[in-house]
């Protein structure tokens, strides 16, 4: 496994990590949501949405943390790209077109650690060797 691969793995496990701590803080205070995240509407979140928030953190925290043990899985490793793609896509979308989320520091570290992630995934694809069923498959159709 290339070296790359290996501080992709560490980096994902340490984002893991800090999702779930994210995870126990949004069921613990909802008010975390209105003080560090959703600034600009803070009326808008309630117990409902943190626990919703909480819930889709937890499964990206799991995704994440599966493809850090299992990184040469080329699904999972496409699923846990999409879990960055999506936060990157939430965030910005309260950021710009909903404006629930004023760009602070609450709102850009998510921004920048979902943009450095997916940099950081997209390069490691490369990295991944293909299985020998999609290379057996690939032989049979230049025969």
């Amino acid at each position: 496994m290339s070296r790359f691969l290996n501080v992709l793995r560490s980096w994902l496990l340490m984002v893991s990590v800090i999702a779930m701590g994210n995870t126990v803080q949004s069921f613990r205070d909802h008010s975390f949501l209105s003080e560090k995240l959703y600034t600009g509407t803070p009326e808008f979140v309630n117990g409902l949405q943190a626990r919703t928030f909480g819930i889709w953190t937890l499964l990206s925290s799991i995704i994440r943390c599966a493809c850090a043990i299992d990184i040469q899985n080329r699904t999972l490793y496409h699923i846990t790209l999409w879990t960055f793609v999506l936060a990157l896509g939430h965030f910005l979308s309260e950021a710009f077109i909903y404006k629930t989320a004023p760009l602070t520091i609450g709102v850009m570290a998510p921004l920048i650690v979902a943009s450095f992630s997916i940099i950081g995934m997209l390069i490691g694809f490369q990295c991944i060797p293909e299985s020998q069923e999609v290379v057996g498959a690939r032989q049979k159709k230049r025969n």
